[in-house]
């Protein structure tokens, strides 16, 4: 979270926010308390006027200029009304002691409302299988419904949504087009959404390899028979996926025409993802998969490891996939590394199991962005890591309201402002906000109520989202003279070389109108 001043009409709007010379790594100029209010501008002060009144600080949050959201599953980031919606048109059945959508088999077709596997269309028109599938598909009045912790609800529904993911060839689009609109309409500029293109082909070639200790011993060794197999051959369906899915978006949303809506102003680009849960072979097929996509698709930007970091595999071969990594970018150093790491808290594990999943993450896979890092004080040396993460800009992904959720940490319990204090770079992000039934700005209100932050801190966080994303280009800031927000005319070559510049130069400029609107009286 930066804090500096914006020039022109709020030339003296957040002078009181500082940002790390050239590196925007979020941390406050005064130890990182909360603060700073930048009472000079017109939307400081209307924010100081309504961050008491919930429903008036959602609507300011609700316009303010956003950065980037940088942890977000697709599959997780849409609503569950839109996956029935979805089940519907495709014909899909919901099981209903399974609580899960599944293709009907001419063994086990759809039935109706009263059935135990009514068609998804029956559901919808259902005034209690509806709301009862909603609660199946997220987390919305999980522990009453299920009977589940939120963290195993959480999860579970990834399984009970899937057959929706892929129930036409047009479904990849359509998720996009909700993501990215809901993200345009709350004025962010980029997302970096966690998809999986590609990988289940590259993951059963790893099948096909048995794992032996040598195996695991040779990384690289074992890395140049599974590229031999064929790894290389399985990008350019990997990119025709994309193709079609953001075809497929841009028609939705009516990219290039008059009624263009607004996710087609948002910046996209995709993080590949890693399955933790599943065998060695196939996870490392899929993560040199992903890096060798990487390196040919420019809209693919980086790789993440997924699914239940506290899952007996996941735990296991902790060590042996953070080599993985490791012997992927030496391979090719061009790979962009974000990891889920420290998603765990005591009581979800062993004490033993939080001493550090973090430092592995940073020091052996040299991750550029932490996802969660809630366990950080659990361990060993947490003030040493912290001093690693600090000196390489090590951004970690905060979630609020999914380490709610998921770990029940939140409030006090929470290392955010550990991170802050620290010097270690720290942005906001959703998550999953299907899932979680939430957007970007319930995050920034969350900041705000739970941890005092000001309108300059949500300035800084806004420029750090955008700073720590793997946008290519060097930052809008990193020419002489060019410290934020970088509009001087000394700063214009570095926008005309650098998409990362352009679109940082767009969310100071957003930035800039909302203030003037504020002054204008608009709310």
């Amino acid at each position: 979270m930066t804090r500096k001043g914006i020039r022109g009409g709020v030339a003296g709007a957040l002078a009181a926010v500082m940002l790390l010379a050239g590196c925007a790594t979020a941390e406050m100029g005064d130890g990182g308390q909360p603060g700073g209010d930048a009472s000079g501008s017109a939307a400081a002060r209307r924010f100081e006027a309504v961050r008491g009144n919930p429903p008036e600080l959602r609507a300011f949050l609700y316009r303010m200029p956003k950065g980037a959201d940088l942890h977000s599953h697709l599959t997780g980031a849409v609503y569950a009304e839109t996956y029935l919606r979805m089940a519907a048109d495709a014909g899909l059945c919901f099981d209903v002691a399974g609580r899960t959508l599944v293709a009907p088999t001419r063994q086990a077709p759809c039935g109706d409302a009263k059935s135990g596997r009514p068609g998804a269309a029956a559901v919808i028109a259902d005034g209690v299988l509806y709301p009862a599938a909603l609660d199946a598909l997220s987390t919305r009045d999980a522990l009453p419904v299920s009977g589940y912790s939120l963290h195993d609800q959480f999860f579970a529904t990834f399984g009970r949504f899937r057959a929706a993911t892929g129930a036409s060839p047009a479904a990849g689009g359509d998720l996009l087009a909700e993501v990215v609109d809901r993200a345009g309409r709350q004025g962010e500029r980029h997302v970096e959404l966690m998809v999986s293109f590609g990988s289940g082909p590259a993951a059963v070639l790893g099948k096909t390899f048995p794992w032996t200790p040598q195996a695991a011993a040779d990384l690289p060794g074992t890395a140049d028979r599974l590229i031999a197999a064929g790894l290389p051959a399985l990008v350019a369906p990997a990119r025709q996926e994309i193709d079609a899915a953001e075809a497929r978006m841009r028609s939705l949303l009516g990219c290039g025409t008059p009624a263009a809506r607004p996710g087609c102003a948002v910046s996209v680009r995709y993080l590949q993802q890693v399955a933790r849960t599943q065998g060695p072979g196939p996870v490392f097929a899929t993560t040199l998969f992903n890096a060798l996509l990487e390196a040919q698709e420019p809209r693919v930007v980086g790789l993440n490891f997924v699914a239940p970091e506290d899952n007996p595999v996941a735990l296991e071969d902790y060590d042996l996939h953070m080599r993985m990594v490791a012997e992927t970018t030496r391979r090719l150093p061009g790979t962009n590394v974000a990891l889920h790491a420290g998603e765990l808290t005591l009581g979800l594990v062993p004490p033993e199991r939080l001493r550090d999943h973090i430092r592995k993450a940073v020091e052996i896979a040299r991750a550029r962005r932490i996802g969660h890092g809630v366990d950080l004080m659990y361990e060993d040396d947490p003030r040493g890591l912290l001093r690693v993460m600090a000196e390489r800009k090590v951004a970690v992904e905060v979630n609020l309201t999914s380490n709610d959720k998921i770990l029940g940490v939140s409030g006090k319990a929470h290392p955010l402002p550990v991170y802050r204090a620290a010097g270690v770079p720290v942005v906001l992000s959703t998550d999953d906000e299907g899932v979680s039934r939430i957007d970007l700005t319930n995050e920034l209100q969350r900041a705000v109520e739970e941890f005092g932050l000001g309108y300059a801190d949500l300035v800084g966080l806004a420029r750090a989202s955008l700073e720590h994303s793997f946008l290519p280009g060097d930052s809008l800031w990193s020419a002489p003279g060019c410290t934020p927000p970088g509009l001087a005319e000394a700063c214009r070559a570095v926008t005309e070389r650098s998409e990362k510049a352009r679109v940082q130069r767009g969310l100071e400029e957003a930035l800039l109108r909302f203030d003037r609107e504020m002054a204008d009286g608009s709310s």
